[in-house]
């Protein structure tokens, strides 16, 4: 169990630390801060998201089949769980618990995930579909992102169209990957 331990601090360590070093020399302090949506409805945006496409780093890299879930406590703080397949539809399913809360209440799009009682995350929903089907979720530091849907699929005009808005917000869409959420996708075959 210990090196599972020492293995999620070593991602969440990598994954902060963007975040905390801003200088006035580095590329991020001249690109303007992240824009979020006006108004997220939480119990709306409460349940499962697919996760279509993210930009790969070493903890996500290979996954498939990758859900996110929010469920929102009566206190307002939110349960995450993150549950995924690793290079397979028939790798075991795994999951990892962690909790989020709204930094910025007037938004609701600005939150902080909490993976240990001490580390702290920011979650920043850049665009959100009208009707709740399809989320982009970044990072202030824009070395990551994630676009999110409710069903397995994104129509490809739909997709192009949030990496265009990503790409205004100094995103560069070349970095998003696609993350199979069905055995076609994968080159499986049938769903």
């Amino acid at each position: 169990m210990l090196p599972r331990f020492r293995l999620l601090a070593a991602a969440l360590a990598a994954l902060a630390l963007p975040a905390c070093t801003h200088s006035p020399r580095s590329p991020m302090a001249s690109s303007p801060p992240l824009r979020t949506v006006s108004h997220v409805d939480l119990p709306r945006y409460m349940g499962d998201w697919r996760v279509i496409a993210n930009i790969p780093y070493f903890a996500e890299r290979g996954n498939v089949d990758s859900v996110e879930t929010y469920q929102l406590r009566p206190d307002g703080t939110i349960d995450n769980r993150f549950a995924f397949r690793k290079h397979s539809f028939d790798a075991p399913l795994k999951s990892m618990a962690f909790t989020a809360e709204v930094k910025n209440p007037q938004t609701n799009a600005e939150w902080r995930v909490r993976f240990l009682p001490f580390f702290k995350v920011a979650y920043l929903i850049l665009d959100l579909d009208p009707a709740y089907q399809w989320v982009a979720v970044g990072h202030p530091s824009r070395k990551y992102g994630w676009i999110m849907a409710r069903a397995k699929t994104l129509p490809e005009e739909t997709y192009q169209g949030i990496l265009q808005r990503l790409r205004a917000q100094g995103y560069d869409p070349a970095k998003f990957a696609k993350v199979p959420q069905t055995r076609a996708q994968l080159g499986g075959g049938a769903p």
